[in-house]
């Protein structure tokens, strides 16, 4: 950002009251205007004033420091949209990717909001960002394919320069017992939830190791931590997510980046609305906080670990955010 000189300083003006009668050759009093500005109480006094303060005293002047301070305004501004992160979130269109992308665009970050068929929700997460007063753009594709992990990293690229922060969000379900699971059903967790945030992170990677500097955030979940009934091929994958996480961290320590996972446990969302009264009760009950996380929550985490300062010498890290549902 750049520095600049305060115009907000206020000038002090008083007049001299009950002064002596001046003899021939004696000193004229002087006039206080500013800490570091004196002025002769003398006709040449009256004509330096004009010059500084035009006819109407302090107005010119007050407008000269208003243009000035407009002017330096503008500047930050200008500044901040150029240093801003660059930032991709996956799975963006809605529940805890949007709340991800639209807590960074908040924060001023330039935001690609991917998706893989919602694009008139992606467009919509865009322009509240722009309303926020980030920038933003879409992009529809599968992280699961080689191909469109390459176009989103190359047309983001195009857009802003680089990739500063990745936040590999995107992720399907396809619950069953194991006895009753699908291979295709394995398969296709396992292709977005662990070989897309692959695809992505070595994408990331390979921007962020020539400056030297970057974060990428995996989204696991507490079933990676502990298993789920019916969900072994969710939880086998978000398990492997933080295997990759840690084991991402150390390669690329050394190069600045800093890799590190979250894992929400019971987010208020869409699906947790349907779910039955008695459901609902015993999902509850093993929350000791007794209730859902909601999605802002974990976007504050998320915000935290990408772009404060503070989260720099955090890496290879596994943060539950569940209410303390494991403990």
């Amino acid at each position: 950002m750049a520095a600049s000189a305060s115009a907000s300083s206020a000038i002090a003006f008083s007049s001299a009251t009950g002064a002596p009668a001046r003899g021939r050759g004696s000193a004229a009093p002087l006039r206080l205007l500013s800490p570091s500005v004196f002025v002769s109480s003398g006709p040449r006094s009256l004509q330096l004033r004009s010059t500084m303060f035009g006819s109407d005293g302090f107005s010119s002047f007050s407008g000269v420091r208003a243009q000035v301070a407009a002017i330096e305004q503008a500047d930050v501004e200008a500044n901040k949209k150029v240093d801003a992160p660059v930032v991709i979130v996956t799975g963006a269109s809605r529940g805890i990717g949007k709340a991800i992308a639209l807590a960074l665009g908040k924060a001023g970050c330039k935001v690609l909001v991917n998706y893989a068929r919602s694009s008139k929700e992606a467009e919509e997460v865009a322009k509240q960002i722009e309303a926020l007063g980030g920038q933003a753009i879409t992009f529809g594709g599968d992280v699961s394919e080689a191909a469109d992990v390459e176009s989103m990293f190359k047309t983001v690229v195009d857009t802003w320069g680089t990739v500063d922060v990745l936040i590999n969000n995107a992720g399907i379900t396809r619950d069953a017992l194991l006895m009753r699971m699908k291979e295709s059903q394995w398969q296709e967790v396992i292709k977005t939830n662990l070989t897309g945030p692959y695809l992505c992170t070595q994408a990331a990677a390979k921007i962020m190791m020539k400056k030297k500097k970057g974060r990428i955030i995996q989204v696991a979940s507490v079933v990676g931590l502990v298993g789920n009934v019916g969900q072994a091929n969710y939880a086998a994958a978000k398990a492997g997510l933080i295997g990759f996480c840690k084991t991402v961290a150390k390669e690329y320590a050394s190069r600045n980046i800093t890799v590190n996972a979250i894992a929400p446990g019971f987010i208020a969302s869409d699906m947790t609305a349907k779910l039955g009264e008695d459901i609902e009760k015993k999902i509850l009950s093993t929350i000791p906080l007794g209730r859902y996380g909601q999605p802002e929550e974990v976007a504050g985490l998320v915000e935290f670990l990408a772009i404060n300062p503070a989260s720099s010498y955090i890496t290879g890290q596994v943060f539950t955010i569940d209410g303390g549902m494991v403990m």
